[in-house]
């Protein structure tokens, strides 16, 4: 390496958040919740991360009080006593640890009737309410973009989905976590009303870009009059679809302008984007990366995203026994002031001690990430 890790151990202050360091563990969807229940081992899963320097950590996602907002039987709930009592005990053990931790809640909608993505199942009598058909703006399956696979969401659906996602961000805040995240990427139940393959609505949730963002504004809205003005929100967004890696929601800087004031303007404090690397750039002309033109365009903290710690011609999955540096890019992006935070989900999903490794520099100790094998169990 050319360049100090520094940058990155740097403290994090914001109006409404500090963190000892700029490294926040990404949102990993694991499914080891039982009957989506968070257990000992998915506490002490999130504990080994707090102990060894990680920042932030987001948690996998937690699915809201609706019948069909799971896509499989093991994803976590963020509802029922049972479910928040397990994850008020995660909240004790990451802040025993020196920690600070986030949920990230969730809705799969119309994902839920996939049978080729790897964070779902083929049998659907074995997801929680298994007689709930899947929903979403359209009703459209997101993978084949097959029509009537599904529900299209009525009005009065839409509004109970965006209470159940306010009272998650008020348990949020009453079990003591340090935040809450809005899942709003990755082709699930908010993505697909922004992306205008699955909402094909005539009514106020459907059109243009920005009046597809109304969903999610009014989500944000819920949360945030749910938790008051001081808690943050982070919201993480995404240009990729699962199925189609190159469509996009905007394709120029004005889109992007467009598209993020409304979701700022309804209360979002942190932008969360997910890419697959860090260090390539949004849109021609320029070197800043998504989280990147966000800062620039809303003032707002932004964490980015993608590959860290990973060899940089890499792609989407690493299987070599090697960690190659990509960290000068990274460190050069923190210390201009591109991005805030960066999330880091493969190197720290097979070594839990990868942030204090690397700022010991312990690098040659690190576990490399191996593809399948890493998700097999919670390390």
């Amino acid at each position: 390496m050319k360049k100090t890790l520094d940058p990155l151990f740097k403290p994090f202050v914001s109006k409404k958040l500090t963190l000892k360091n700029r490294i926040v563990m990404s949102p990993m969807t694991r499914s080891f919740s039982i009957d989506g229940i968070p257990g000992e081992h998915v506490a002490q899963y999130y504990r080994r991360r707090a102990e060894h320097e990680v920042g932030l950590i987001i948690t996998e996602g937690t699915v809201v009080n609706d019948p069909a907002s799971a896509g499989h039987p093991n994803n976590p709930r963020f509802y029922g006593d049972d479910a928040l009592n397990a994850w008020a005990h995660v909240v004790k053990e990451v802040h025993e640890a020196g920690g600070k931790i986030f949920p990230q809640i969730w809705h799969v909608g119309m994902v839920r009737a996939a049978v080729d993505d790897m964070f779902t199942v083929t049998d659907k009598s074995t997801l929680p309410n298994p007689e709930a058909p899947a929903v979403g703006p359209s009703g459209i399956e997101v993978y084949r973009l097959e029509e009537e696979k599904g529900e299209t969401l009525t009005e009065e659906r839409i509004q109970s989905i965006i209470a159940a996602f306010g009272q998650a961000g008020a348990d949020a805040k009453r079990l003591g976590f340090d935040g809450v995240e809005i899942h709003g990427a990755n082709t699930y139940l908010i993505d697909q009303f922004f992306w205008e393959k699955t909402n094909k609505r005539t009514d106020k949730y459907g059109g243009d870009l920005v009046q597809r963002t109304r969903f999610a504004v009014e989500v944000i809205e819920a949360v945030r009059k749910a938790v008051g003005p001081d808690f943050p929100i982070s919201f993480r967004l995404s240009q990729f679809k699962y199925g189609e890696h190159r469509s996009n929601l905007f394709n120029t800087p004005e889109e992007l302008a467009m598209f993020i004031k409304p979701l700022s303007d309804a209360g979002v404090d942190i932008f969360h984007t997910a890419t697959f690397r860090f260090y390539k750039p949004e849109f021609e002309g320029s070197d800043l990366n998504l989280a990147g033109w966000i800062k620039k365009l809303t003032g707002k903290p932004t964490i980015s995203v993608g590959s860290v710690g990973l060899p940089l011609d890499l792609g989407m999955a690493a299987v070599e026994d090697t960690v190659e540096d990509n960290l000068d890019k990274l460190v050069q992006k923190i210390d201009d002031g591109e991005f805030d935070l960066i999330a880091v989900g493969r190197s720290l999903l097979s070594d839990p001690a990868w942030a204090t490794k690397m700022r010991d520099g312990r690098r040659d100790e690190i576990i490399p990430f191996k593809g399948l094998e890493s998700f097999a169990t919670l390390s």
